[in-house]
């Protein structure tokens, strides 16, 4: 595996010190609030964004076409300090990111020098023009049509596009478009220019939360595109070319999960310092701290633990990482979600008023566990390709990935966690056999599962190589705490699908009597206090 050239550090932390200063000087509080309140999209700030004092967006650009060609891994930890500072404003740019993708994949080199050029050097607003009032998530249910317009010589010279298009981030505001429609060889990503006729952006939708960001349906009517503008010269290229960058895109949502979660959390451990009740400080209060504050820091350090390892692969040569980047999706926005749901519950009645933003965050938070594939979509993802691999390896996948762990000291929860994988793997082989995976509940359970132990072994490699900015024990403690986690995970989900299905899978029972659950909770509070020590000291 190559790795790919990595941006200069320096260059990294002048980006990260740029958004700092934009965060102070352009989004204080106060400006966010109204942002959030109108519900409009802040396009001044958006155009300063990509201006030419700051150019963010060249972050995402590969250096061939004037960007600062940054690898996945920079790019995570980009995309997590903008969710932190606001996820609307976020969006929005991870929208540009997401609508140059099928160029950057896919496009003929004309095409890229062209467009990604022109994004590089005027900073233009991109939309991503897929989803569907009836497809939702099923990119293959598309009934937006692109028919062949030939020309006198009987060649192909463009087509025309009909159809609707929902729930499109930049929908309204856009400079260019890259829309996904049905040819006659299948579907296919079309470049389409910002006022061109037949191309009709609807009303801006008021939305729950990320309410400063534009969201609006599009309507395609005899919208003609060029024949040039069809991207990568040939049609039905288009689902490929999607799931070409799901991995990527889907890890990037990731990073809005953990970045958004530690904007709640950092708020409440704040808070948890300066609040006295009852004549001490919540934080040192094992009610307040130990429920609102540690599951949460140990299941987002797992979910940075497990982008970190992603972002590393996506920047070798290796492909096909779309399990990967759905693990990701799923584990750490629904872990930022369950943070800022108990940020609120963290400030009690201040966390349900607008000015202490912990709400905001909340309801900014949830669109992330819905929007490029929700939840249950990821789950369905990672069941079905893990249990084909699994059932392929005849359980070598999972066995390697508990070898590796059992290596590891004892003090990073490895061979903890590698005892739990050993026993799901089983389970996954047993239920096939037993023909309970034709039942999508036993599948979720799985997909659990799956997510909990592969989210911890990044966890555990992480503490025992170190890395980030926690310190080690603090990493190792929430390691361990996490492959219990895993543990309880692996043991309840077992005796669901086991006893739970009308079938019993006998041999579960013996299987689960090694993982001697009580044995693993050993030293559980210990790593706790711990953890809880670092976090408001």
């Amino acid at each position: 595996m190559t790795q790919h050239t990595k941006m200069d550090p320096d260059v990294l932390s002048m980006v990260l010190d740029t958004i700092d200063k934009l965060e102070r000087e352009k989004l204080p509080l106060e400006t966010k609030l109204e942002m959030d309140r109108a519900g409009e999209f802040p396009s001044e700030l958006i155009r300063f964004m990509l201006g030419p004092d700051i150019a963010l967006h060249l972050i995402f650009i590969p250096e061939e076409y004037g960007g600062l060609g940054a690898g996945a891994t920079e790019i995570a930890v980009v995309s997590e300090r903008m969710a932190k500072m606001d996820l609307a404003v976020a969006t929005s740019f991870l929208a540009i990111c997401l609508g140059m993708d099928p160029i950057r994949v896919g496009a003929t080199p004309a095409q890229k020098e062209k467009y990604i050029t022109r994004i590089a050097e005027e900073g233009l607003v991109v939309a991503y023009g897929v989803t569907e009032p009836e497809a939702g998530s099923n990119v293959q249910a598309l009934k937006t049509k692109a028919e062949r317009v030939l020309g006198d010589d009987g060649q192909i010279k463009g087509y025309k596009l009909n159809g609707q298009k929902q729930f499109i981030t930049n929908g309204g505001v856009a400079q260019l478009y890259t829309i996904l429609a049905d040819t006659p060889e299948g579907p296919s990503f079309f470049i389409v220019e910002k006022g061109a006729e037949g191309l009709i952006p609807g009303k801006h939708e008021d939305k729950h939360g990320i309410r400063a960001s534009d969201t609006c349906p599009l309507t395609l009517e005899d919208l003609y595109v060029p024949v040039e503008n069809l991207v990568g010269g040939a049609e039905g290229q288009g689902l490929k070319q999607a799931n070409q960058v799901f991995g990527y895109t889907r890890l990037m949502v990731a990073t809005f999960g953990l970045g958004g979660g530690m904007a709640s959390l950092e708020r409440a451990v704040r808070y948890a310092k300066e609040r006295v009740q009852f004549g001490t400080t919540l934080a040192e209060k094992q009610g307040y701290t130990h429920r609102l504050l540690v599951p949460h820091a140990v299941q987002l350090e797992a979910a940075r633990a497990y982008i970190e390892e992603v972002a590393r692969r996506l920047d070798t040569d290796e492909e096909d990482l779309q399990v990967e980047g759905s693990i990701a999706k799923y584990f750490a926005t629904e872990a930022g979600d369950a943070m800022a749901n108990d940020g609120i519950q963290a400030f009690g009645g201040y966390g349900y008023t607008r000015e202490y933003e912990v709400e905001k965050i909340k309801r900014d938070v949830k669109i992330l566990t819905i929007y490029e594939g929700t939840s249950e979509i990821q789950r369905n993802i990672i069941s079905m390709f893990r249990l084909r691999t699994t059932v392929r390896s005849k359980g070598g996948f999972y066995r390697e990935m508990a070898d590796r762990l059992g290596k590891l000291p004892e003090e990073t929860g490895g061979p903890t966690l590698a005892k739990a994988i050993l026993v799901m793997n089983e389970m996954i082989l047993s239920a096939r056999r037993e023909k309970l995976t034709k039942s999508q509940y036993v599948m979720f359970l799985l997909a659990d599962m799956m997510t909990w132990t592969e989210v911890g072994s990044a966890l555990c490699h992480k503490g025992a190589y170190g890395g980030g900015q926690r310190t080690p024990s603090f990493i190792r403690a929430a390691a361990r705490l996490f492959a219990r986690e895993a543990v309880e995970k692996v043991y309840v989900n077992c005796i669901k699908i086991g006893h739970g299905c009308e079938t019993t899978v006998d041999e579960v029972a013996d299987t689960l009597k090694s993982l001697n659950v009580g044995q693993a909770m050993r030293g559980n509070l210990k790593d706790m206090d711990m953890v809880s020590a670092e976090l408001v000291a």
